[in-house]
Formats: C-alpha cells, structure tokens, sequence
C-alpha cells in the first residue's frame, strides 16, 4: 500500500463522497496562474501565485469530483473545458467569495473504476489530482435486436434476448471439469450485446454465501428510490445483529451508529457479516427480502436465517444472480443513479481472486464474491476494454479450503474472456 505522505494524499472514494482532506496552514489570497487536463493520463494540474489548501469531494447525479480552492480568487481564466469519451466538461466557479471550485464532470454512464483519486503537491503553488480509470457501464437498457423473436419466453429475465449457446466454447469448458472432476460447479454467462450463453448447470442450487449480498444491495437501493430509506439516516448496531466471519463491524462497539450508505457499502467491498443483517433488518426482514426475490423472478434466491450462515442454509444459482445484475443494469429494478451508485460499490469489492483474476488487462467488473470454506462462488457484470458487457456467474462446491476451487473458477473465467474477446466470436455463433 503506499504510505500516505504530504506530497502524496491518496483519497480512498465512497460512493456518494469522497472525505474531506484540508492540507497546509492558513494561506494569503491567491489567484490560479494556469489549469489543465491532460486526457490522456486522466489528469488534472494546477498552478496558483500563493499556497493553497485543495479539498476534494465526490458528488453523485450526475457524478462529479469537486476540488475547491479555499483563499482563491478566479481571475481571467478559461472557465471551461469540454472533452471527449468518459468526462462531459470540466468547469471552474467561483464558489464564494473567498474560495473557486473546479467541478469535472463525468460524461452519462460513467463513473470512476476502482482505485483512487490522488491529490500530489508538487509543490506549495502546483498540485495535480489524478482519477482513475473511467469505467463505462450500460448508459441504456440494451436494445432488443430487430430480428430477435419478440417474446418474453426468448428474453433472459424478460430484457436480454437469449440467441445461441457458445458451442465452441464448451466443449474448453467441459474438459477443464473434467480435469477438476471432484468440484461440483454451476455457471451461467451472457453476452448482453449478441445474447450468446453458456449454460452448465447455470440452475443448480447452491449455497448463496455472501453472494447471497447482491440482491440484497438492489433491495436497499430500491426503497431509497422509493424513499422507504434514506442514505445518511443511522443505523445502530444492535447486540442480536452482531455476528462473527467477515467484516471489521464485529469489533466495534454495540450501539455505534453508521450511515445506511456505510452500512450497506461494507456489506459488499468487505462483505461485513454484521453490515448485512443490519441491512435486512432495515428493509424489514428475510421473509420480506424472500418475497421481493421472488416479485423478481428469482426461483432459488432464499434468506433462511442472518449471517454469518457458515452451513450454506441460504440458497441461490448462477441463473438467478445473473438475473439479478441483467435487471439491475437494464434499469429494471432501480432508477438510473441508483444502478450508478450500486455499481460503484460492487466495483469495489475487494476479493479479486475468482473472476477478476481471469480478466484481461483493462477489463473492470462488479461483482459479489462467497466463500464459506466448502463452497465459493462469484457473480458480476464485466466490461471488456472494447465496450463488450457480460454477465458472469458461477458457483464452486470443493473440499474444505481447497484452493484447486479458486484455480477451477479463474480458468473459467479466463476461457470465457478469451471467447468473448475474439473479433470473430459473434459471426461463429450463427
């Protein structure tokens, strides 16, 4: 990890805002003497005549990093700049009286990939703030091709159309089980550009694990949208919530009190064990989470008892999570910033050795990890660096730890990766 130095403040995001950080001492007036976005190196540098003390923040609907300037005054200088693919225009103001912000706008279907947005001071008067990388999601519900059959029965959770099975990937697939032939495995991918599958037991029922979180997160931001739930009202972390396995909220006190957003934020980047019961205590409980699983077409998606459920008595399959994400992203399930938002926190999610282990470089997913020692499993929705998007989920049953299971589903990823990323992989299915 790198060491958090003066010259180097590394801004770890939320996904409705990022901490304030206030550097230096007390500053003169002072005016910016130059800015610039380099486009290529996602980078933003700064020049003023006077020390200054940036504060940076980030603002969701549409996303927005805003740095503001204490002790600046804007005087005769460009006051904004358009650019192309990924960031909609960058704006400088002046905020009040004493301070200007700089406001960089992401462009609709967006928004920033995991890692950080470094602040660095060159010096007292030069400071560069470096994004991330952009990550582009689905700006809009997929289109249903033309000459797709106009019926819900061809439709993969009534939005995707379901055209043909990878047939030339299967048979790849089919002899790495072989050669893993004691693992018990369901996996379900989808191209959601041509609607090509793979299905190999992508209806096997499975202990959901943590995976069991990311239906959960959709839940949670459909009553913000329905106003059921608020992001900044508190939640307390009661006695009979507090369990054991992953998560740091077990070693807090009783009683502490977090942000809904917080709460349900770790509940997937950490998978904190005692976050998740919060959150289904919040949205009412497991019988009224079951019932809304089911409202979505989910047939083996159960809550049976709170975490940490370390005897896989909670249950779901590689189809239903991939239906879960196919809804979400297709704007079905909640409204367009909370998909941003959700997506943001599963981009953050920080086990990356299942399927993002067999990505290639420059391909991002969201996704939700389980792991309850006998069984992992992993689901997310994957972008590929030439704009592709496909689902991805699959489900492990292995001996108890045995790391062959986390090989297995990397293997698998890698070869679905490669499939989908051949130029010619859409004319062979036809």
């Amino acid at each position: 990890m790198l060491r958090k130095t003066k010259a180097n403040i590394l801004l770890w995001l939320a996904s409705s805002f990022v901490s304030m950080f206030l550097l230096g001492s007390t500053v003169k007036a002072a005016t910016i003497a130059n800015w610039n976005f380099d486009s290529d190196r996602n980078r933003l540098d700064l020049t003023t005549d006077e020390n200054v003390q940036p504060r940076i923040q980030l603002v969701p609907n549409p996303t927005r990093l805003v740095i503001d300037l204490p002790g600046v005054t804007l005087k005769n200088q460009k006051t904004n700049q358009k650019l192309g693919s990924g960031l909609q225009e960058i704006r400088l103001g002046q905020f009040n009286a004493n301070t200007t912000r700089i406001v960089i706008t992401l462009a609709p279907g967006y928004i920033l990939g995991p890692g950080q947005v470094r602040l660095q001071e060159q010096s007292p008067t030069r400071w560069s703030v470096q994004l991330p990388k952009l990550v582009r999601t689905v700006a809009n519900p997929i289109p249903i091709p033309v000459n797709s059959p106009n019926n819900d029965s061809n439709l993969f959770a009534g939005v995707v159309p379901m055209r043909s099975p990878m047939k030339a990937l299967e048979p790849q697939i089919k002899s790495l089980m072989a050669k893993y032939s004691f693992l018990q495995t369901g996996m379900f991918f989808l191209d959601l550009e041509t609607g090509n599958y793979l299905d190999i037991g992508g209806d096997r029922v499975f202990p959901a694990a943590s995976t069991i979180k990311l239906p959960i997160l959709i839940a949670f931001f459909q009553d913000v949208d329905a106003g059921k739930v608020s992001l900044n009202e508190m939640l307390t972390m009661r006695r009979d919530l507090v369990t054991n396995g992953s998560g740091t909220m077990q070693y807090g006190r009783v009683g502490k009190k977090y942000t809904a957003l917080e709460t349900a934020t770790k509940m997937i980047t950490i998978s904190d064990n005692t976050a998740t019961n919060m959150i289904i205590d919040r949205l009412g409980g497991a019988t009224k989470l079951n019932q809304r699983f089911r409202n979505w077409g989910l047939k083996d998606t159960v809550i049976r008892r709170l975490l940490a459920d370390l005897r896989g008595t909670n249950t779901t399959s590689s189809q239903d999570l991939a239906r879960v994400l196919a809804l979400l992203v297709n704007n079905r399930l909640v409204s367009p910033q909370s998909r941003e938002r959700a997506l943001d926190i599963l981009l953050r999610t920080v086990t990356n050795t299942l399927l993002p282990a067999g990505l290639g470089k420059g391909a991002v997913i969201a996704n939700k990890t389980g792991d309850i020692g006998f069984l992992i499993g992993d689901a997310g929705f994957v972008t590929m660096p030439n704009g592709k998007h496909y689902l991805a989920a699959i489900f492990v049953r292995r001996p108890y730890k045995d790391p062959r299971g986390r090989d297995f589903i990397r293997q698998v990823s890698q070869l679905v990766y490669n499939y989908l990323n051949q130029p010619n992989q859409v004319a062979s299915n036809y």
